[in-house]
């Protein structure tokens, strides 16, 4: 009879939290606050779906506008419609979600009787998500603390995994928001695209980029700092591109404590690619904690384009 596997998120919360609480259950704990995010966290479906179904994680979807569809990332596959209509050359574009639905979700938590919220959420320099949450929290009788995570991905997806390790370790809402805010200030993002033109029409980067990026067929390197998408630098192959990404998150991986670093890879129509890329950085890398493929969120991989290749590291702060 083959055993059943317990399932990821939930073996990393135990771990985790074992780590904290030795010879104790580490999940016997419950939260007294809760997590609130939106999907361009980057978190696997199955990895949140896995963890105990009490209210301690939700994540707001964001809607998707293909054409004249609208989809709700998570509650939908997004991951074909976006790609026929970005090959097609039809509109594709993003919205936040609306106050009400962060209202719904705050007040979801209070009847589940939890005594506060942390709401961890895109860039508000990329998005008006988090100004929906700020006025959805002020709208309720119900403490909520909102984060503006200043990035997206898996950057904000660690901040948000920080926060909900702080909240199962029974932290209240300031150790909650803190838990986050140390991840958030220690990940970094680096991405490469083969066109910086779907970003140029989402207005996320400026048309002087866009313009050297189509017309010197320059392949660029971004992140994103202080909230917004910024040139790293421009390469002028694919190849090439790729090689420097590689180099890039390896230089940030060295210059963390052994051992300590974690990193994650988004993909968008290159699944195949992000494999490759990542078992690279595991041979070169043999002390990252962690290499977790996952595909580009669909809010971000509207804008991104397809071929788009993200890479997260987070940690223990770089030394200094």
């Amino acid at each position: 009879m083959l055993s059943q596997r317990e399932p990821a998120a939930l073996a990393w919360l135990r771990d985790q939290l074992a780590r904290r609480r030795p010879g104790q259950d580490p999940l016997a704990i419950r939260p007294e606050v809760a997590v609130i995010t939106d999907s361009a966290s980057g978190l696997p479906p199955d990895w949140a779906s896995s963890l105990p179904h009490d209210g301690r994680l939700t994540i707001v979807p964001m809607p998707v506008l293909v054409g004249t569809e609208i989809f709700g990332e998570g509650a939908d596959d997004l991951a074909e419609p976006i790609a026929v209509a970005l090959a097609a050359g039809r509109p594709v574009k993003t919205s936040r979600p609306s106050p009400g639905q962060f209202e719904r979700a705050y007040l979801a938590a209070k009847s589940a009787g939890f005594a506060a919220a942390v709401s961890v959420h895109i860039s508000g320099g990329l998005s008006g998500t988090v100004e929906a949450a700020r006025l959805a929290a002020s709208r309720v009788d119900f403490p909520v603390e909102v984060i503006d995570s200043r990035t997206a991905g898996m950057a904000q997806g660690f901040g948000v995994q920080g926060a909900l390790l702080a909240a199962s370790a029974g932290l209240d809402a300031a150790g909650v928001v803190r838990a986050a805010g140390e991840e958030l200030a220690a990940s970094r993002i680096y991405f490469y695209v083969p066109s910086l033109d779907q970003l140029r029409r989402g207005g996320r980067i400026g048309t002087a980029a866009s313009w050297l990026g189509t017309v010197f067929a320059i392949k660029p390197l971004l992140s994103i700092q202080d909230g917004k998408i910024v040139p790293l630098e421009k390469v002028r192959s694919a190849g090439r591109a790729i090689a420097r990404l590689e180099e890039l998150v390896l230089a940030d991986v060295a210059a963390r404590p052994a051992g300590a670093a974690k990193a994650a890879i988004h993909h968008f129509g290159n699944e195949s690619q992000a494999r490759e890329f990542a078992q690279r950085l595991r041979t070169a890398a043999p002390e990252l904690a962690e290499v977790d493929i996952t595909p580009l969120p669909a809010v971000l991989a509207a804008h991104a384009g397809l071929g788009v290749l993200a890479v997260i590291v987070g940690g223990p702060p770089t030394r200094s």
